[in-house]
């Protein structure tokens, strides 16, 4: 469910916006699907684990708001992100 340093680093590397890069949007919304899938495969296992579905629907929200963000601001940005990751929209 959490992710591991060097994880953290890999995902941080492959999506930031130049080198000292670590909280942009795109970033934040690579690791918070990172921990939504995470959090997916511990449900499917776990399917009474409430509070841990409280946490992914609230990871879910922050993603969809940073999304609407991206969307506003850099609309490039934002379709080359959701055909990276997977998501759809």
């Amino acid at each position: 469910m959490t992710i591991l340093k060097n994880e953290k680093e890999k995902i941080i590397n492959d999506f930031k916006l130049h080198p000292q890069d670590t909280g942009s949007a795109s970033v934040q919304i690579a690791l918070l699907t990172t921990r939504i899938n995470g959090l997916t495969e511990h449900l499917k296992m776990h399917k009474k684990d409430f509070s841990s579905r409280v946490g992914l629907l609230q990871l879910v929200s922050k993603r969809s708001r940073l999304l609407d963000y991206l969307k506003k601001e850099d609309l490039k940005t934002y379709k080359e992100l959701l055909e990276k990751l997977n998501i759809r929209k």
